[in-house]
């Protein structure tokens, strides 16, 4: 790493994560590429998943409890035959049925039967807080652990691929599309349940968190080796991260002023939170709708 690296600026840094990181590992190597240990992340994904991990720099922290409720995309590849603790490929493995005989429309029916809105039992391995502790570290030490189902949106759960590796198996390349919250582990877990093979994730990629894809994404090498060159390796400013997340409102220079001592504005109808920019095109605050007037959620540039 290079000692003449300058911090780097407020902002979004779109990371294509590899497999074998956990997202906190990945925070801890944009941070000694960023110079700053004000660094966090939108949205978890496992160490055995890859793909659009969305991190954020400096005051764009602030941005990320808002990101994560955005919705995402993955491809994955699920294997009816058996089922795991930990519903993916890293589990123990559970019992299971066949697969050699599953028609392939009764897969099709299992994938429409857990699209629209669902109530969905979290992986037992999630990052759900049970009385304190996280359910995956209370599965990992031996405890059974009963998780409530939650409602959930699968807005697309497609087919696109399939394959035989043995007799007895069948995998099944997917597409998912759907609401923050959604485990695509407990897809896999759910679809072999419904058939009576098993099932569990073999392989998983996310390639969209809200407007940001795959191919807006870097890899952590190449990330460092922008700022060894001497290139800042935010993605997207803050402004243009707020614009390309959020809906934009613009307002005069006395509006923002107001806006960025947390005064409110009146309001626009404008849904969610959204970014108000001031007359310099530069981001004052996301702001929310409600009570008869639009409060900042986050004053992202205080006046004065």
């Amino acid at each position: 790493m290079s000692a003449n690296r300058t911090p780097a600026t407020s902002g979004l840094v779109v990371v294509d994560k590899p497999s074998g990181m956990t997202s906190h590992d990945v925070v801890g190597r944009m941070r000694r590429i960023a110079k700053t240990r004000k660094i966090g992340h939108a949205g978890t994904l496992d160490p055995m998943a890859t793909g659009v991990l969305v991190l954020g720099v400096e005051r764009a922290t602030k941005l990320l409890g808002h990101l994560t409720l955005t919705a995402k995309t993955y491809v994955a590849t699920i294997r009816l035959g058996y089922a795991t603790v930990t519903d993916d490929r890293e589990g123990a493995r559970l019992d299971g049925g066949s697969a050699a005989d599953v028609p392939l429309d009764a897969v099709r029916a299992g994938m429409v039967a857990l699209t629209g809105s669902i109530e969905q039992v979290p992986s037992a391995v999630s990052a759900v807080k049970v009385d304190g502790r996280r359910a995956y570290d209370r599965v990992r030490s031996g405890e059974e652990v009963a998780l409530a189902a939650r409602r959930v949106t699968v807005s697309r759960f497609d087919l696109l691929a399939e394959r035989r590796p043995e007799p007895e198996l069948l995998d099944l390349d997917v597409i998912v599309e759907c609401s923050s919250g959604t485990y695509i582990r407990a897809l896999a877990r759910d679809l072999g349940r419904t058939l009576g093979t098993g099932g569990h994730l073999t392989a998983l990629r996310r390639t969209r968190v809200g407007p940001f894809t795959d191919r807006d994404a870097r890899t952590l090498d190449e990330l460092a080796d922008a700022a060894d060159a001497g290139e800042d390796p935010v993605t997207l400013d803050l402004d243009r991260a707020v614009n390309a997340a959020f809906p934009r409102r613009d307002v005069d220079a006395a509006t923002a002023t107001v806006l960025g001592h947390g005064g409110r504005l009146s309001t626009t109808g404008l849904t969610g939170p959204y970014g108000v920019f001031g007359p310099d095109g530069r981001v004052v605050a996301l702001v929310v709708e409600r009570d008869g007037a639009a409060r900042p959620e986050v004053v992202l540039r205080p006046s004065g």
